[in-house]
């Protein structure tokens, strides 16, 4: 008994091969990009101590990897990158707004918490 409630999407694919190759390398690009920047924030992680001098960098090394990937999963993923450039800007600019806001709430209340808890301990 065949069921007609299960929709087989890829017999409605109808695109041609050098499509196809498109997509494949595409796909390949993506996920050799996002490897990259994965693979540095990981390379990073682990060699640099936290105790060395240049590890204030490396955090905000940390932050900006972070947003680049997020943001590059947004245009691929989700296809942004496909749209004008004013509806990319329209969506990721208030993106990067609000995480550099909560960023800087952390960054503030953090250090905030950490002089309040030295005072205390003296």
């Amino acid at each position: 008994m065949e069921r007609d409630d299960v929709i087989e999407y890829s017999l409605d694919a109808h695109h041609s091969e050098e499509q196809g190759v498109i997509l494949r390398k595409t796909i390949w690009k993506v996920t050799l990009i996002l490897t990259i920047i994965t693979a540095v924030e990981v390379t990073l992680g682990a060699f640099i101590k936290q105790s060395s001098d240049y590890w204030q960098i490396i955090k905000w090394l940390f932050i900006i990897l972070t947003l680049v990937k997020a943001a590059y999963i947004v245009l691929s993923f989700m296809h942004l990158g496909e749209e004008r450039k004013g509806l990319r800007y329209v969506i990721l600019v208030p993106y990067f707004i609000f995480a550099l806001y909560i960023i800087f709430i952390l960054l503030y209340e953090g250090s905030a918490i950490a002089e309040t808890l030295t005072q205390h301990a003296s």
